[in-house]
């Protein structure tokens, strides 16, 4: 898997038994600089791999493009590490013509670590953004065993995780249950931009009745970052935040936690399933 993986040495403690060293592989985390039309406009940790597909999606989320007709390329820089390995850690993006750069001018850090979406935005009134297509009127219907069972689906094609034990995983569903995208990142809003890139570089914007199951909690910015890509029901196997509840509300989402197999939770919304 390249350098999705890296090998390591570690030493395996035992209580009342003898102390091992072995091999192991841990999922890779490296920065990604991020510039649009040539100006420097992030750093993200991630797990390198789908990198094209991770710019996209935050740029999605980030509510600076909604087409794939707005991005116009995208491109790894030049870049050495000290051994004088190509990094690919740098990627320029240009946008299309007549398309808004980004607000560079806006109070935000420039580094964002790997368990936060939103870490460098100014406040959360920056961050609320108005999403470009609606989803309160989206008819999805899913069926409560279909949904149920998104997780043990995810799971069984989660390839590194199987190596790693160390990412997240973000899957792109529809009604019926087809897996369509599956991302795995270190960063779990990294794996759910990840599957939006893919999305708008596919044409397949706005995602109407899918289902984004993620393998961790809901939090705001995964809500967020569902609805600028206009998926109407995100389920987590875990708990949602108090804010990610009230935002999948305002929105008309479908907002599920903890859902394992048998049962789940239905949050807001829970009209869509059935």
């Amino acid at each position: 898997m390249g350098r999705v993986t890296q090998r390591i040495t570690v030493t395996k403690f035992t209580v009342g038994g003898p102390v091992r060293t072995r091999e192991d592989t841990t999922a890779a985390e490296e920065p990604l600089e991020i510039r649009v039309n040539g100006t420097p406009f992030s750093v993200t940790m991630r797990t390198p791999g789908d990198d094209f597909d991770l710019v996209a999606g935050f740029l999605v989320s980030e509510g600076i493009i909604s087409e794939a007709e707005q991005l116009s390329t995208m491109r790894f820089c030049a870049g050495e590490d000290e051994t004088g390995r190509q990094t690919f850690n740098v990627i320029e993006a240009q946008l299309a013509p007549g398309v808004a750069p980004p607000d560079t001018s806006l109070e935000r850090h420039v580094y964002t670590s790997s368990s936060c979406g939103i870490c460098g935005t100014a406040s959360i009134d920056a961050v609320r953004k108005t999403s470009r297509f609606a989803i309160d009127t989206d008819p999805l219907q899913i069926g409560v065993q279909v949904l149920a069972g998104l997780p043990d689906t995810l799971r069984k094609r989660q390839k590194v995780f199987d190596r790693t034990g160390g990412v997240h995983a973000a899957g792109l569903f529809t009604a019926d249950g087809e897996l369509l995208c599956l991302r795995e990142d270190v960063g779990r809003h990294n794996a759910v931009d990840k599957v939006v890139g893919w999305a708008l570089r596919e044409g397949r914007l706005p995602l109407a009745r899918t289902v984004l199951q993620v393998s961790g909690r809901a939090s705001f910015e995964l809500v967020q970052k569902a609805y600028l890509a206009g998926i109407p029901a995100l389920a987590a196997v875990s708990a949602p935040s108090s804010l990610a509840v009230e935002l999948a509300e305002s929105v008309g989402m479908t907002l599920v936690g903890f859902s394992r197999g048998t049962s789940l939770n239905a949050y807001t919304h829970p009209e869509r399933i059935v």
